[in-house]
């Protein structure tokens, strides 16, 4: 049984290029340069994925950013839990703004999306680590199942 994708995607189409360094690096540039490697081999990633994977990377981010946030809450780092936050519920952003709402499954898959959203907003005012743990069970289901119905290998 063939598994039909309900998202709409396309590949990104306004990709920075990084900056030439000039050859006098100190050791912050070098750390730069690494980080320009690593955007390069995302980019690359991305442009390359097929439309399922590229879904599944969005999943993944979401877990890891929510992960994020419980450790920066569990730290007390505040400020790490709300950025943490924001970059997840960007991604839910993302994950509504391209579901293909003419297919049945879009609109539960968006009340799910909106209640992530929800438990992640409430969780980050009210500093409750049972909200974003609730968020991040729900993600870690829609990125297990998502690779398991794909047959992703990342």
């Amino acid at each position: 049984m063939a598994v039909y994708n309900p998202y709409n995607y396309q590949k990104p189409r306004n990709i920075l290029r990084p900056v030439e360094l000039k050859s006098s690096e100190t050791e912050i540039q070098k750390k730069h340069v690494n980080k320009e490697k690593v955007d390069l081999y995302l980019e690359q990633k991305i442009m390359q994925a097929k439309p399922e994977e590229l879904t599944f990377l969005l999943y993944d981010g979401l877990v890891k950013f929510i992960k994020k946030a419980i450790i920066a809450l569990e730290d007390n780092n505040y400020q790490e839990v709300n950025y943490n936050s924001q970059r997840s519920q960007a991604i839910l952003d993302e994950l509504r703004s391209t579901l293909n709402m003419e297919i049945p499954l879009s609109h539960s898959l968006d009340a799910l999306y909106e209640y992530i959203a929800h438990k992640l907003i409430m969780g980050n005012m009210e500093k409750n680590v049972d909200l974003f743990n609730e968020a991040l069970e729900i993600a870690e289901d829609f990125k297990t199942t998502w690779r398991e119905a794909f047959d992703i290998k990342f």
